[in-house]
């Protein structure tokens, strides 16, 4: 199981796809900013069933050997797995960061890190 919709999940799902049955789940209907390679490269791979593709649905519980998603119409789905690769976005730990010496600005929406010398 790879969790996520960015190039990096992308990108290791299709790895792993020439040796293991691989399920990706991403919580949206569709990619929205992948790298256009990566696209196509998905877009194929679910349509010639080599990746089984799980859109909007979201991961509720992670067990032993199974992972039990929650689609959009409610409705939850186990599935048998050995390993789950998470790569969820989310927020960058800014107090964590600052405390380990690294300033972090925002400028034209980007944010930029830099150590403190």
């Amino acid at each position: 199981m790879v969790v996520g919709g960015g190039d990096s999940a992308i990108e290791s799902a299709l790895l792993l796809v020439e040796n293991n049955e691989v399920t990706l789940s991403y919580r949206s209907e569709k990619f929205s900013r992948l790298k256009p390679k990566n696209s196509e490269n998905i877009n194929n791979a679910a349509k010639t069933n080599k990746i089984n593709l799980i859109l909007e649905s979201n991961v509720q519980l992670i067990r032993e050997n199974s992972v039990i998603l929650q689609l959009k119409s409610g409705e939850e789905l186990n599935l048998t797995n050995d390993l789950v690769y998470i790569f969820a976005g989310g927020e960058l730990p800014t107090q964590f960061l600052e405390k380990t010496g690294i300033q972090i600005s925002k400028r034209f929406n980007y944010t930029l890190l830099s150590h403190k010398k």
